[in-house]
């Protein structure tokens, strides 16, 4: 398939004349999907290996709105409609979570019948798969607008982007506009959907079914770039270590094959690509060298389709299905232009959720939005993207059954949710905010020389236009919530991994050293929401086995309690599990005060069941 359907972004010109205007500002995670860091990692200081943090991440909620208040609207036509309305340009990446975006334009531009006209909006959607270029033409329209032209024809009004990648994009991009003044600052306003499983780390089954196999292995993927965190996070879980020199190979740890984009990452793999690295050991260099070859990848569709069908034998190791709210699609524009045309933007979300809500409730209107996609996108059929929308499982080159595709679209309680606008989504967080603050640190904090800091989530995200819309119409449709059958076992374990809560002596009660634990592990969980949880109680084997074997059963529930008191919505009936091992499954010896402490312990899995 063309690497034209990647993601992935390649540097135009602009880009030195970007970065001679930021200096030295930070890099963005973004800019490293588009590749940017592979021209500068070379000259970063390298680190040792690392056991990546875990991440803290929102959750995705999911489910189906009652058919009988879903959004029923006619199909929009296909005839240009409403130009006389002024045209509002957005540039957005191939990605199947803008459904419901694709179904309310009805074309390129805004057609006759379309959701956008009816709100008023002539919007026009250009696909445009260069990060750089997408912030090179906000600056434009923004410079524009500075200059008093209050509907530039310079630029695009919004770029449509990954979440996942927002902070260090928005950070990047802020260092021009703050030149512009306060009013001209990059917003976020909004969200058309998730991935939901397309983005995913591929590897071997040996990997899946006993992470530490994944030791000494070499996975191709565009680095520090939304795929790659799904693989950091998951080594994080289940506490293994990262080596971020993709041109050194540690066998403790997983090593990188940088590639410039998610085809050529798949296409790495295929090719059976291979190269002699200097051999390390904590980032301290042995002296040895050693051949070593791709056999993993880090990829979203199409490059997983690339992989299960030109070679196979990679199934996915863990995804956006599991990992649901890492990867929000957003919506971002220039501050002083939507708060000048508030109209516009409001009508604009309202029809793109009005368009998600018939794609969530009728194939018809997936069909006619997948149609919309490839002729907007340029690439494939409507059946492909169709197809891809709903994610399908198939066998590969060698047999192997594997997951492929999968994205999800937002109505307006979903981007509530997301947003946590707890006037109208009782008892949610804000997700958004988790999701961006977590990723940005994530780079911060492995390559602090390439990515110094990002900005604060409260001077990037503009909730008004939600909930303006939300108090004037209402919310008719409910957001989609996770359903969990807690009778049902685990398919397939994601992670593994302990956690020392301190309890007070014989009892159940969490003491005050606890809640920074806790907070971590409810942070660490609230990402996984398309995964179960066990929560694993063990003791030391002080005291009695029977009584111990009753006080791990009681601090297990006591997790799970504090987790759903935390937030129901992220931990809904059914999806904690609570096991009782006591004193019978000690991880250390007992015999001294060091390793009865590693004794007592919780520790969660997370996985799969059959639904």
């Amino acid at each position: 398939m063309a690497a034209t359907h990647s993601k992935s972004v390649r540097l135009t010109p602009f880009a030195r004349i970007f970065m001679g205007l930021i200096g030295a500002t930070s890099l963005g995670y973004v800019a490293m999907r588009q590749g940017l860091f592979e021209r500068l990692a070379p000259h970063a200081k390298v680190r040792a290996a690392v056991t990546p943090t875990q991440a803290s991440l929102p959750a995705f909620v999911e489910g189906a709105g009652s058919p009988s208040t879903a959004f029923t609207a006619k199909l929009p036509e296909t005839a240009p409609g409403c130009a006389s309305a002024p045209e509002v340009r957005m540039e957005v990446w191939a990605w199947n979570a803008q459904m419901g975006l694709m179904l309310a334009t009805g074309g390129p531009q805004a057609t006759v019948g379309s959701a956008m006209c009816a709100h008023g909006v002539n919007l026009r959607l250009l696909r445009q798969d260069d990060g750089t270029k997408m912030r090179e033409d906000l600056v434009a329209f923004a410079t524009a607008l500075k200059n008093g032209d209050s509907q530039p024809k310079a630029g695009t009004a919004f770029v449509a982007i990954m979440g996942d990648g927002s902070a260090a994009f928005v950070s990047e991009l802020d260092a021009v506009l703050e030149k512009l003044g306060p009013g001209y600052r990059a917003k976020v306003v909004g969200s058309a959907g998730y991935s939901w499983g397309e983005d995913k780390f591929m590897g071997p089954p040996a990997w899946r079914e006993r992470p530490a196999a994944s030791k000494g292995g070499l996975v191709a993927g565009v680095l520090r770039d939304g795929d790659w965190n799904i693989a950091q996070k998951w080594l994080g879980e289940n506490r293994l270590c990262t080596n971020p020199d993709e041109h050194t190979w540690d066998p403790a740890c997983l090593n990188w094959f940088s590639t410039p984009g998610y085809v050529e990452a798949a296409q790495a793999y295929v090719a059976g690509t291979c190269e002699e690295r200097a051999v390390v050991h904590a980032g301290v260099p042995t002296g040895e060298r050693r051949k070593v070859c791709v056999d993993g990848v880090v990829t979203w569709t199409p490059g997983d389709v690339m992989v299960a069908q030109k070679k196979g034998g990679l199934v996915s190791i863990v995804s956006t299905r599991e990992y649901r709210g890492q990867m929000p699609h957003v919506i971002i524009g220039i501050d002083r232009w939507l708060q000048d045309n508030r109209a516009t933007v409001e009508g604009l979300l309202a029809a793109m959720f009005e368009g998600a809500e018939q794609v969530k409730t009728t194939p018809q209107a997936l069909a006619a939005a997948a149609q919309i996609s490839a002729t907007v996108y340029g690439e494939e059929t409507g059946a492909y993207w169709a197809k891809y929308f709903a994610g399908v499982q198939e066998k590969d080159a060698q047999g192997l059954t594997v997951e492929l595709g999968g994205s999800r679209v937002n109505g307006l309680a979903d981007d509530l949710q997301l947003f946590g606008v707890t006037q109208y989504a009782p008892g949610s967080t804000n997700l958004f905010a988790a999701t961006y603050t977590v990723f940005g640190n994530l780079v911060v904090a492995q390559y602090p020389d390439l990515v110094p800091r990002v900005l604060p989530v409260s001077e990037v995200l503009d909730v008004s236009y939600v909930t303006a819309l939300a108090a004037r119409q209402g919310v008719h449709v409910p957001a989609d919530l996770p359903r969990f059958a807690a009778a049902e076992p685990l398919r397939q374990v994601v992670s593994r991994g302990a956690w020392t809560i301190a309890f007070a002596p014989g009892s159940a009660q969490f003491v005050e050293s606890s809640k920074a634990e806790l907070d971590a592990l409810f942070d660490t969980l609230v990402i996984a929401n398309g995964a179960a949880v066990e929560v694993h109680g063990h003791t030391d084997s002080q005291g009695d086995p029977k009584v111990n074997l009753s006080l791990s059963e009681a601090r297990a529930f006591a997790v799970k309690q504090y987790l759903e008191a935390r937030s129901a919505a992220n931990f809904p009936q059914g999806r904690v599990r609570v096991f009782a091992h006591g004193q019978q499954n000690p991880v250390a010896p007992n015999g001294t005060p060091e390793g009865r402490a590693q004794n007592r312990r919780v520790e969660i899995v997370l996985g799969t069941t059959a639904s």
